[in-house]
């Protein structure tokens, strides 16, 4: 029996995976909404049923986050998305507008394929599997090889459950021998109509480089100020559950905290009070040495780890039970590891006098992970609306930034993939959802006759201008430029007032503004 190299077997697998997708997708283009529905019934029901046991075997793989909260993400992705898409449209007539007579249709996008990170790969799996289907498409998947065996089981999870219910064989798949170049075969499959890509910012940016529509989120950095009118109490309790959450591996939690001078006090002592330690210099130092290796890229051996393994392996003592380790920081970027993406449980620290100064400091921690997410404790109206100018997709108001951003705490969709805009490089800047993988159809009925459009059209003022430039006296082709500047001047000084503009029996007005433009046109004319 011939062997094969590792690389040659992973890159025909995505081959066949693509084939047998793409005829997957086929056949399930043309279930009703009643056949879809059951579908997804089924694959919630057993994503239910097994999230305990993938969150254990995502944490015993990769070493990210905790078991119970890689569950509750689980049940997000399945029980809790349930209810927020099965009464979405995304069968046949999805909107009918009697007016303008406009009736939107949808259909299926066609084979999804699906990068896995190794921060949420089981909830990545199961939500992306889920929205594929209930808009009637296949998904192929592409597992990170740190969370390969999770990944797998909980596509195959999927692919049975919905097979079950009626679904064709292959509506799901994965990869199982998980490699960068099956990767890029998949990517660049004639059978694969669209990418979700999440991941890391080369991983998505490959994606869009594939040759076809993407749907690529990138990185975050998400600041979380603390504004003087805010509960303080509150909002520190908000920020410790959302960044011990899974210990911080969603992109969408705080990266740094902001406060001002006026309540320093306060936000500090009540971190301390609800487990937070901070840092000396020294400490901080050593912390930084360990999580960032090349200038501000993070040592994935210390994403999604307990205060405790962080500071046992600086070589540092920090009391028992602390849940946060926090580091004060005097400046953002190179130089200042703290200020970039910490996808673990440690939060940079800044201070500043007041919330222009917030502003100011929110948008340089932005500029590394720009368009994504940023967080805002106050009970002003004013400030919210100030900070809603940021380049930053979710403004998180009065909430956690992991629970918010995914649509657990907040009315936002809940989703696992949280577009960037194209401040982040990204086609997409809302929480992805099953909407965004159909194409939507629109049959237009007419409501005008296509022959009398310009004649019949009040707003049109139709200027014979061949005719009329017969006509104009010879001296306006030798106007110099100062002229028709003055002319220009006189035409745009010619202020049309409502009244002026709806009386078409106004000869004189609409003569003299016909006369100006003929001149200027014939002026333009003899210049060339």
């Amino acid at each position: 029996m011939q062997n094969f190299d590792k690389d040659l077997c992973s890159i025909q697998e995505a081959r066949d995976l693509a084939r047998l997708g793409k005829a997957a997708t086929d056949i399930i283009a043309d279930y009703t909404e009643e056949q879809i529905n059951k579908i997804i019934c089924n694959m919630v029901r057993v994503a239910e049923e097994n999230a305990a046991c993938l969150a254990q075997m995502a944490v015993e793989e990769t070493g990210f986050g905790k078991v119970e909260d890689k569950t509750f993400k689980n049940h997000l992705a399945s029980g809790v998305l349930y209810d927020s898409i099965k009464d979405m449209k995304t069968i046949g007539v999805i909107n009918e507008d009697n007016v303008n007579k406009i009736i939107e249709v949808a259909e299926p996008v066609g084979l999804v394929m699906g990068i896995v990170p190794s921060t949420n790969p089981t909830s990545t799996t199961i939500f992306k599997s889920i929205i594929a289907i209930k808009s009637r498409n296949a998904i192929v998947f592409s597992p990170h090889p740190s969370a390969a065996k999770c990944t797998i089981k909980a596509a195959q999870l999927m692919h049975d459950a919905a097979v079950e219910a009626g679904a064709p064989k292959n509506i799901v798949g994965c990869i199982t021998k998980p490699s960068l170049g099956a990767t890029n075969e998949l990517m660049k499959s004639k059978e694969v109509s669209l990418i979700i890509a999440t991941g890391g910012p080369a991983m998505v940016k490959a994606a869009y480089s594939a040759g076809k529509p993407a749907l690529g989120v990138g990185a975050g950095n998400s600041p979380a100020y603390i504004e003087r009118t805010a509960n303080v109490q509150q909002a520190v309790r908000n920020i410790m559950a959302s960044k011990t959450f899974d210990n911080g591996t969603i992109c969408a939690s705080e990266q740094s905290i902001i406060c001002e001078e006026c309540n320093h006090d306060l936000v500090v002592e009540e971190f301390k009070k609800q487990g937070a330690y901070f840092m000396t210099d020294e400490e901080t130092e050593k912390v930084c040495r360990l999580l960032f290796k090349n200038g501000h890229a993070m040592n994935a051996k210390f994403v999604g780890r307990s205060p405790q393994v962080i500071a046992n392996a600086a070589g540092i003592s920090i009391p028992q039970g602390t849940k946060v380790l926090i580091g004060e920081q005097k400046g953002v970027g190179e130089g200042y590891p703290l200020s970039f993406e910490k996808l673990t449980t440690v939060l940079g620290f800044y201070t500043v006098k007041d919330d222009q100064e917030a502003c100011e400091l929110s948008i340089k921690l932005l500029q590394n992970g720009i368009g994504h997410t940023m967080s805002l404790h106050t009970e002003d109206r004013n400030i919210v609306m100030k900070f809603a100018r940021k380049p930053a997709s979710r403004i998180l108001v009065n909430t956690g930034g992991t629970q918010g951003g995914t649509g657990a705490s907040t009315g936002l969709m809940p989703s696992f993939t949280l577009g960037c805009g194209t401040w982040g490089g990204s086609s997409v800047s809302e929480n992805v959802t099953p909407r965004h993988l159909i194409n939507v159809k629109r049959v237009a009925y007419g409501l005008k006759d296509c022959a009398t459009l310009a004649s019949t059209d009040p707003t049109f003022n139709c200027i014979k201008t061949e005719e009329n430039c017969h006509s104009v006296n010879n001296q306006s082709l030798n106007m110099s430029p100062a002229e028709i500047f003055a002319a220009a001047q006189r035409l745009s000084n010619n202020e049309c007032n409502t009244e002026k503009c709806k009386a078409a029996n106004d000869t004189e007005n609409n003569e003299e503004i016909r006369n100006l433009v003929n001149q200027i046109v014939a002026a333009m004319k003899g210049a060339k």
